[in-house]
């Protein structure tokens, strides 16, 4: 069993082994390999070929194996325990380890932004061909995180957030109700001319949907549209001058297979084929069906999250959004 410890010190420190090893420059693929057996056991590099683990008996076993190993190669290992580093405290090798531990749990991050998307679209009504596949896709990455989570030696704060926000999804999965899973009804035909000057409303943490039909709908439909953003349990507080867009029960959502942007166009007859090279780029990105094959889009995506990262609140994350989808509407006119 890891033993693990915290910052308040709440479990005794046993001390550190430090890992030594040199292999042949030939084949190059060896000192790979022995890099690979290192970061699968959580070990963080020191300096140069010196890494560092935290000293139990399991570790033990795995420093004499990989000594072993690196032998076998013509190689040379050896490891020693230490109660300390001289130059570097006991609160600057935990952040090392921190510092890897959050990068590994980047990926399962990213994952999780995928996922999620996908049972956002599953709610709207989009997605429905998804259903089976989502608590195959979500078991895959718990089982990523659990994995990782056993060379979280020290418990990073990365590592508890994760957490929460996989229990946190695990538990939306679940509450999906066959009620809820359900095409949307065939999108009606509307007119400018009766939405001038509304408040529009969207879910909070607006990202590529969201930003796009924010910017159809202030260019296109309501040049003195105002946005507002709410949680989806609060739609149904909305006062009669308040459009919803792109939430579950609102008046444009999801349709089909369409994306919110889709409706939208295809509401208000919009015919512009800039539009629709547009609309191609949200679907990939929104509803990730393979419907188009946008080569661009995966960079739209970067800047946009990069927004939605950077942005002090969901008002400037719509605008910066909007300003986006300006430039490219510019771009493909």
């Amino acid at each position: 069993m890891i033993h693990k410890t915290s910052r308040r010190g709440n479990a005794v420190q046993q001390g550190w082994l430090l890992f030594f090893y040199s292999v042949p420059s030939k084949p190059v693929n060896l000192r790979m390999k022995v890099w690979r057996r290192l970061a699968k056991a959580g070990a963080a590099p020191l300096k140069g070929s010196v890494y560092i683990l935290p000293y139990n008996e399991e570790h033990l076993e795995f420093c004499q194996w990989l000594v072993s190993e690196i032998n076998s190669m013509n190689g040379e290992g050896a490891f020693v325990r230490t109660d300390r580093v001289e130059t570097i405290d006991t609160e600057g090798i935990m952040d090392l380890f921190a510092n890897l531990r959050g990068k590994d749990y980047k990926t399962i991050d990213r994952g999780l932004d995928e996922f999620e998307r996908k049972l956002n679209s599953i709610k709207k009504g989009t997605g429905i061909q998804s259903i089976k596949k989502l608590p195959e896709q979500f078991n895959k990455l718990r089982r990523t995180f659990e994995e990782m989570r056993k060379i979280d030696f020290f418990t990073s704060k990365a590592g508890t957030a994760l957490k929460r926000r996989l229990d946190a999804l695990q538990s939306d999965m679940k509450g999906i109700t066959k009620t809820d899973i359900r095409q949307a009804a065939a999108v009606v035909s509307r007119s400018i001319e009766d939405y001038q000057g509304k408040t529009w409303v969207t879910r909070e943490r607006p990202f590529v949907d969201r930003m796009a039909s924010a910017w159809l709908i202030k260019k296109f439909i309501d040049k003195k549209a105002a946005f507002r953003f709410i949680k989806e349990k609060d739609i149904t507080a909305m006062d009669k001058n308040s459009i919803a867009f792109d939430i579950r029960g609102g008046m444009f959502t999801h349709a089909g297979d369409m994306c919110t942007f889709e409706a939208l166009v295809k509401s208000f007859g919009f015919k512009d084929k800039t539009i629709k090279k547009i609309a191609a780029v949200v679907h990939e990105l929104d509803i990730k069906d393979e419907k188009y094959k946008n080569l661009e889009a995966r960079g739209i995506e970067d800047i946009l999250a990069g927004i939605r990262k950077s942005s002090k609140n969901d008002a400037e994350m719509i605008e910066r959004g909007i300003n986006v989808f300006e430039m490219l509407y510019a771009s493909k006119s």
